[in-house]
C-alpha cells in the first residue's frame, strides 16, 4: 500500500519553538525551521510521506491576513491536487482556533485539514509537540477524516474548528471543545471516531474574501461607559463583537451606544467573556428591538472571524448574520 502523501504547512509557534534552556520557561516561537522539525520527527517512522512548505516562522499572536491568505491558497492547491491526501498545519496555540475556524468557513471538506500545535517548546523537558504531530499524521492519513471540516489535534483529542478553544495558558490539555465534545480520540497507534462525518458533500460555507474588514471585540466591564464604542466607530470598525457579561450583557449606556451603531448599519454581535456557554436571543437584551445578533456558542474570537467573513461577503443585515451564527 502506498503511504499517504501529506502537505505540511509550517507557520512557527511553540511546536517549532526553541528555548535557551530545556528546563526554563522562556523560548522563541518558530525558532526551529520546518525542515529541521520534520527531521527530528523522522525517527518516529511515521507511515506517511510528508511534503514540507514553510509559510511563516512566527508566534501565532502575529498571525494575520498575509499568513491566512497564504494558508488558504496552499490548502486550496492541496485540495485540488490528486497526489495530496491531506494537509497538516503546524501553528501556535494562541490563535489556532481563529485560523482553524477561518479555514473551516472558507474551504471544502473532502480531504482532511488538521491544525496541530504544542504547549511546550520542541527542546523543553516533556515537549508535547512530537506526540501531537504524530497524532495529526494519524488523523490526516485516515480516509474517514474527510468530510469533517477543519480539525485541531491537541492532547490526544481531535476537535472541530467551530468548537475548539484555548482554555488554559500553559497546561498540556489546554484546549476544550464546546458545545460539542471531541470528534475523536487519537494516539500515535490508534484513532477512534465518536460519530460519522458531519460535513458530507460540504462545499465551502463562504467564499474566501479579497480582504477582511476591521471588526473589534469590546470587552464589557463593571462601571464602563459608552466611549469605547464611540472610539471604535471613529477608527472605522465595520462590525463589533461584544464580549459581554453573563449572556452577553453590558451596562445600559454601552448597550444604547451599540444599538445606535447597529441602527447605522454596523453589525453588532453579542458574545460572552464567560469561558463557556450559549448566548441566546432576547433573554436580558432585546435583540429584536435593538438590531443585535446573538453569538450562540461562539466565543468572542471566533465570533469576530465569522463576522469579518460575513461583512466581507456583503452579509450585514441582522437576520442574515444571525442565520450564519445559528448554523452548525
Amino acid at each position: 500500500m502506498t503511504a499517504p502523501r501529506i502537505l505540511v504547512l509550517g507557520t512557527g509557534g511553540t511546536i517549532a519553538g526553541a528555548g535557551a534552556s530545556a528546563t526554563g520557561a522562556a523560548y522563541r516561537p518558530g525558532g526551529l525551521a520546518l525542515e529541521a522539525m520534520l527531521g527530528n520527527l523522522a525517527a518516529l517512522g511515521l507511515a506517511a510521506e510528508l511534503v514540507p512548505q514553510e509559510v511563516a516562522r512566527i508566534g501565532s499572536q502575529d498571525m494575520g491576513w498575509p499568513q491566512w491568505q497564504a494558508l488558504h491558497a496552499a490548502c486550496t492547491g492541496a485540495l485540488a491536487d490528486p497526489a495530496i491526501d491531506g494537509v497538516i498545519i503546524t501553528h501556535g496555540t494562541d490563535t489556532a482556533e481563529e485560523t482553524a475556524f477561518l479555514l473551516d468557513l472558507t474551504l471544502p471538506t473532502h480531504k482532511p485539514i488538521v491544525l496541530v500545535g504544542a504547549m511546550r517548546a520542541a527542546d523543553a523537558v516533556g515537549a508535547d509537540g512530537m506526540r501531537n504531530f504524530a497524532n495529526a499524521v494519524k488523523v490526516a492519513s485516515y480516509g474517514r477524516a474527510s468530510w469533517r471540516g477543519v480539525m485541531l489535534v491537541m492532547g490526544d483529542a481531535v476537535l472541530a474548528a467551530r468548537d475548539a478553544r484555548k482554555a488554559a495558558t500553559s497546561s498540556i490539555d489546554a484546549f476544550r471543545s464546546f458545545p460539542r465534545g471531541p470528534l475523536a480520540r487519537v494516539t500515535p497507534s490508534g484513532l477512534d471516531w465518536f460519530g460519522p462525518p458531519h460535513r458530507l458533500g460540504g462545499a465551502a460555507r463562504h467564499p474566501f474574501p479579497d480582504a477582511l474588514p476591521r471588526v473589534a471585540i469590546l470587552t464589557a466591564g463593571a462601571g464602563m461607559d459608552e466611549q469605547p464604542v464611540t472610539a471604535l466607530l471613529g477608527i472605522g470598525c465595520k462590525g463589533m463583537v461584544l464580549a459581554g457579561m453573563g449572556q452577553g450583557n453590558a451596562p445600559a449606556c454601552v448597550i444604547a451606544a451599540l444599538a445606535e451603531a447597529a441602527a447605522a448599519g454596523v453589525p453588532v454581535v453579542r458574545s460572552t467573556r464567560v469561558d463557556e456557554g450559549i448566548v441566546d436571543r432576547n433573554v436580558e437584551v432585546d435583540d429584536d428591538a435593538l438590531g443585535f445578533v446573538a453569538a450562540r456558542a461562539l466565543g468572542p474570537a471566533k465570533a469576530r472571524v465569522l463576522l469579518m467573513v460575513l461583512i466581507a461577503n456583503g452579509i450585514t443585515k441582522p437576520a442574515a448574520v444571525q442565520a450564519a451564527f445559528d448554523g452548525g
